[in-house]
């Protein structure tokens, strides 16, 4: 596979990372924010596990919350220390925002640093990914139809390109499966651009509410701590080929956008 990639020491080299933006009303907490914005079965859940290993972030799991005033940062602290422990002299608290029904508006919150990740992952095995898990489901649900799982991925793709045209924050874009695929490559870059002491690992903690219904994967992959390289085969999963051509179109539009306007990108 050929990656877009420099080698790894003149790559790190010319990373520009954007510096810390100060706001006269920062909120009361000393927490600077990570944030992932990506879409539903796009190795969220390891990345999250990832970065919550490192010993400055704190979060590891999707809130389900929206941020778009500084009284969120609030409600995202609170709702951390329900379930766990702030780690000693740690630096940032993360989030994943995976729907459209929860927005960012960075420039709204008032706080000091605030570091933006941005994910997509190719539509045909994410698409059949989404039907797979909520065929799983004792209830009937609206994602188990490829159609409506499509819709859902196709939505979300054209809000985080919108979002990423004009919201003017800084952003680092990597291409989801380099997670799975690369993770030499990748999390030196995303080191970096976290501004973090120490290197991400690819060996990773398994927290408190990892695997419960709500905080992201329940299979029994993210529960073994490790990058798991084997691909899930979905292929008896069928999409209509009408639908996953407007899926690949809209992934190739709003992919090509998110890049383009990124700080930093990291692609297969």
């Amino acid at each position: 596979m050929a990656y877009l990639l420099e080698a790894q020491g003149a790559m790190l080299a010319t990373i520009s990372i954007p510096q810390p933006v100060y706001f006269p009303s920062a909120v009361s907490d000393p927490y600077a924010r990570i944030f992932l914005l990506s879409h539903m079965r796009a190795y969220t859940s390891l990345a999250g596990h990832i970065l919550g290993s490192h010993p400055q972030i704190n979060g590891y799991y999707e809130m389900h919350l929206g941020y778009e005033d500084a009284s969120a940062l609030d409600r995202q602290l609170e709702a951390f220390r329900q379930g766990d422990v702030l780690k000693e002299n740690s630096r940032y608290l993360f989030d994943k925002l995976l729907h459209n029904d929860y927005e960012l508006k960075p420039e709204q919150l008032g706080v000091a640093d605030i570091r933006i990740l941005v994910s997509l992952a190719e539509p045909e095995h994410t698409i059949r990914s989404i039907v797979h898990l909520f065929r799983q489901k004792p209830d009937p649900d609206l994602y188990a139809s490829p159609v409506e799982a499509a819709k859902y991925y196709i939505e979300r793709l054209r809000a985080l390109a919108e979002f990423c045209r004009t919201s003017g924050w800084p952003y680092c874009y990597f291409d989801a499966e380099l997670l799975q695929r690369a993770p030499e490559m990748l999390l030196p870059r995303l080191t970096q651009w976290l501004a973090l002491d120490t290197p991400l690992s690819a060996r990773y903690e398994v927290f408190s509410q990892t695997g419960q219904a709500r905080r992201g994967d329940t299979s029994g992959r993210v529960r073994s701590g490790r990058i798991d390289r084997a691909k899930t085969d979905y292929s008896h999963i069928a999409i209509p080929e009408a639908v996953l051509e407007g899926a690949r179109e809209a992934y190739r539009e709003c992919r090509a956008r998110i890049v383009a306007g990124a700080t930093d990108s990291v692609t297969l």
